[in-house]
């Protein structure tokens, strides 16, 4: 069998991350690494690869048949364009693009050159997310009518005196980590129309937000609360209830989302539902029927990958969209906007949602 060839542009954590996962594929292989600077040597030199300066260089001597873009974020257009205009099938890190702007243009460009652009929202391919969209979508819930979510977790100290930006504005976890959210929110309840919040950085004191109170109102007419913070001591984050990221304690007894419709309830990720079995009882004197959905995990990496192997071969479209990853960057943008200004701000989007 011939081996999907993926190159991987950016050695940073992330760009380790996906290069073991293309090491452990039984059909694809590891075939180089793009990276400039120094200390990206030693890892290709351990992993077996040659090495490349630029994704120019790359394409003109050792063509791969799909790269992983795992640079910085500001690099994110500039190399995703490159790919595009060398025809090269890529599967591009979250967040598309810094600004919105630049995610509209990269949109216009990937629509324009049909060359496949996977963003790089890896919960997206979660089996836990799966499942809960299964049942949601199945009318286990009923009618949607709120979503309760949370990702509260602690940085420790030393997150912020590693990287001195983290304290400044565009460094908190509205722009760092609520888009992971966004896109999970976008997939179980549908799309995000409007959004309002409240932010604070009372605890820690830096020039950046520390906890977020956000709203949202969704195009079915459900609605939703989400806190997020990155200075409270608590679980109730997905990576510390998935156990998909094993680098990360996990609690079971734990869950970051609670979906509720007219006739029951769903808490992710322990797939613990609460339903009424017949209309004429549904009541709050009424007992739920209880259970726990049946579930499988795996690595969403893994599984992203897999994927990826056949948006190259074009065998199916990306699962997460330069659309997806456009309307993720601007919802997670207008909440910032929000929380400055104190109003709420539509995010009604042009095309249809990840759902």
């Amino acid at each position: 069998m011939n081996r999907t060839r993926i190159a991987v542009a950016g050695a940073g954590y992330i760009g380790r991350a996906h290069m073991a996962v293309a090491q452990q594929s039984g059909t694809c292989t590891l075939s180089a690494i793009v990276d400039p600077s120094p200390a990206a040597g030693p890892i290709a030199a351990q992993a077996g690869v040659p090495l490349y300066r630029t994704l120019d260089e790359l394409i003109e001597r050792d063509r791969p048949d799909g790269v992983i873009l795992a640079t910085p974020n500001q690099l994110h257009v500039e190399h995703a364009l490159a790919c595009l205009a060398a025809g090269v099938p890529t599967l591009l890190e979250k967040p598309i693009a810094p600004t919105v702007d630049e995610a509209e243009m990269l949109v216009g460009e990937v629509e324009r050159s049909g060359v496949p652009l996977l963003i790089g929202h890896h919960r997206a391919h979660s089996p836990i997310m799966a499942r809960a969209r299964q049942l949601i979508d199945e009318g286990r819930l009923g009618k949607l009518v709120a979503v309760m979510g949370s990702a509260v977790f602690f940085k420790p100290d030393q997150y912020f005196s590693d990287a001195e930006w983290r304290r400044e504005p565009g460094g908190g976890p509205i722009l760092l980590n609520m888009i992971h959210e966004v896109h999970n929110l976008r997939m179980l309840c549908g799309d995000i129309v409007a959004v309002q919040a409240f932010s604070s950085h009372a605890t820690r004191g830096f020039p950046v937000e520390d906890t977020v109170a956000i709203n949202l109102r969704f195009a079915s007419g459900a609605l939703g609360s989400f806190m997020l913070s990155d200075t409270a001591a608590s679980a109730r984050s997905w990576e510390q209830t998935s156990q998909e990221n094993k680098a990360y304690p996990s609690y079971p007894d734990e869950d970051c989302y609670v979906i509720a419709g007219t006739f029951g309830s769903l808490s992710v990720p322990t797939m613990r539902l609460k339903t009424y079995g017949k209309a004429e009882d549904r009541s709050w004197w009424k007992p739920f029927e209880v259970s726990v959905a049946a579930m499988t995990r795996d690595d969403p990496l893994k599984l992203q990958l897999a994927h990826f192997e056949r948006v190259i071969r074009r065998e199916t479209e990306p699962l997460v969209s330069a659309r997806d990853g456009l309307q993720n960057l601007r919802i997670t943008e207008a909440i910032a906007e929000a929380a400055n200004a104190g109003s709420v701000v539509d995010t009604t989007p042009a095309v249809a949602s990840a759902r």
